[in-house]
């Protein structure tokens, strides 16, 4: 009896410490906001170049990190794939990052644009492994339609809705600002809870359409009027400045989009046939001409402008309901500044609630300052955007990252934050960037990947192989030309077979 006894007290004060452990725990881990803007550029925020208007991303990164060098999968659902599932490509048993964390204890909500690559599997998506979701596919309207077409529709928890069914706070319907007002509202129904939350925040801006609000298009109207050619040396010079690229950097020339697997919609030849080539802004023939596209970039400005004062909202919401200092908020683009003419016509303007118009390449060529290329190939001005990481009571700040990131490493930073061990349970390719975070170093990849099957690159250490269009494998050494102006497949022959037969052995089915 009094064995039992004993064994009984054992039993108890054991089950007392680990209810003990696991309250510090919860108490310990950080709430995550995750925030992933779309088809943005290197240098499309302030804090990266841009003149466009981003105080609060520029607060973040100013306060927090940001790195240097972070490669996406440059395009929307490839990117999101493996930022879901930390694979660079997968299968069915790929894991899954809601599922994951909520399985850590965090109460998990996903607001915004979901998209995935086939190989996903289905407990990925959000209505199967968040609590709570907003979720729309790839790409919509900014606005209410007046004859109710939308390329995809909304979904609120898994179950199909009508966009303006969507709780909203105010007018005009907008999309980033109806997603801002879920995320806030989402985050209070929780507030009380003992649990930290997971809120994956996924914005439209800036994909096309071109539609923003009309006092946000206002700002930014006019700016644009020196060109394209003028604006993209400013933003090169501002980003030496405030020393995110570095003296020796140079600026890659100017350049056409020449994907041959991309085409457009039928209709306007004459205005289509110029839209892929690069030409100088003093030779188009009007006023009127530059003022066409001085408001495309306007609209595209205000798209950005837009997202940032969304995320301030959230931002302020966090700190006065005292959230903030437990909050760690990341912020990435899923791939670089998009060049493709998917205009549905060219009857109205850029930022028309009723237009459906894309940007000029040449102004995605700006976006991508200081790198060649644009979303869909794996040269830097696809693959490479921003990755800035703030939180106030965390890490210290201030600091550019030299080390390269990768959208893999998504999947363990976040699990390690929730306090899931990241082993060989899941397989995953990405490496945690917490200690990267904490001023430290950590292992680098030992290679990396971007770019669609036609334009992909394989990097190793300093060394990258691209290619474009399907043809042959061009040669970089990004230590002494990140900008990819010296093509050395020509003098190392030797280097491209190698590194091409690695990329065979890692990835020849994917």
């Amino acid at each position: 009896m009094r064995q039992s006894l004993c064994v009984l007290i054992v039993l108890f004060f054991s089950i007392l410490q680990s209810c003990q452990n696991s309250f510090s725990l919860a108490g310990s881990r950080p709430n995550i906001l995750f925030i992933i803007g779309d088809d943005i550029g290197y240098s499309d925020l302030g804090c990266y170049g841009a003149g466009i208007k981003t105080p609060n991303l520029d607060q973040m990164a100013e306060e927090g990190i940001r790195f240097r060098q972070f490669y996406n999968m440059a395009k929307c659902n490839p990117t999101r794939s493996s930022l879901h599932t930390g694979m660079f490509f997968g299968d069915e048993n790929a894991p899954s990052l809601g599922e994951q964390i909520s399985m850590a204890g965090y109460n998990t909500l996903f607001v915004g644009k979901e998209h995935y690559d086939s190989w996903v599997p289905d407990r990925c998506y959000a209505a199967n492994c968040f609590d709570r979701s907003i979720t729309f596919w790839a790409m919509n309207n900014y606005f209410l339609q007046s004859d109710n077409s939308y390329p995809n529709k909304y979904y609120m928890d898994g179950v199909e809705v009508r966009p303006e069914e969507i709780p909203h706070a105010g007018d005009p319907w907008f999309l980033s600002d109806v997603l801002t007002d879920n995320a806030i509202e989402l985050i209070g129904e929780y507030s009380n809870d003992d649990r930290p939350f997971f809120l994956y925040l996924s914005y439209l801006n800036a994909h096309y359409p071109l539609q923003a609000k009309e006092e946000d298009i206002e700002k930014y109207v006019g700016k644009y009027m020196e060109g394209w050619d003028i604006m993209r040396e400013r933003r090169f010079k501002k980003q030496q400045q405030i020393g995110l690229v570095g003296k020796d950097w140079r600026l890659s020339p100017p350049s056409s989009n020449i994907n041959r697997f991309r085409g457009h919609p039928g209709g306007y030849e004459r205005i289509r046939e110029k839209i892929p080539e690069y030409f100088p802004w003093a030779t188009l023939f009007s006023d009127s001409a530059k003022r066409e596209k001085d408001l495309e970039m306007a609209v595209f400005a205000a798209l950005v402008d837009n997202m940032d004062q969304n995320i301030g909202r959230v931002i302020d919401y966090l700190e006065r309901t005292g959230q903030l200092d437990n909050t760690i908020v990341m912020y990435m683009s899923d791939n670089g500044s998009c060049p493709y003419d998917s205009n549905r016509d060219f009857e109205l303007p850029p930022g028309d609630p009723d237009s459906f118009r894309t940007l000029d390449p040449k102004w995605a060529n700006v976006g991508n300052t200081p790198f060649r290329y644009y979303k869909q190939y794996g040269h830097e001005g696809g693959a490479n955007t921003h990755f800035i990481a703030w939180w106030p009571s965390g890490f210290e700040g201030g600091r550019i990252i030299d080390q390269t990131g990768h959208v893999v490493d998504v999947f363990p930073t976040l699990l390690e934050l929730a306090g899931v061990p990241v082993d060989e349970q899941f397989q995953v390719d990405g490496i945690s960037l917490l200690p990267l975070f904490r001023g430290k170093e950590r292992e680098d990849h030992p290679y990396m990947v971007s770019g669609l099957d036609k334009f992909r690159m394989y990097r190793e250490g300093k060394w990258k192989i691209v290619r474009v269009n399907g043809k042959e494998w061009q040669l970089y050494d990004l230590n002494v030309d990140p900008s990819e102006l010296n093509n050395l497949a020509d003098s190392l022959p030797g280097k491209v077979i190698d590194m091409g037969e690695n990329y065979l052995a890692n990835f020849w089915q994917k």
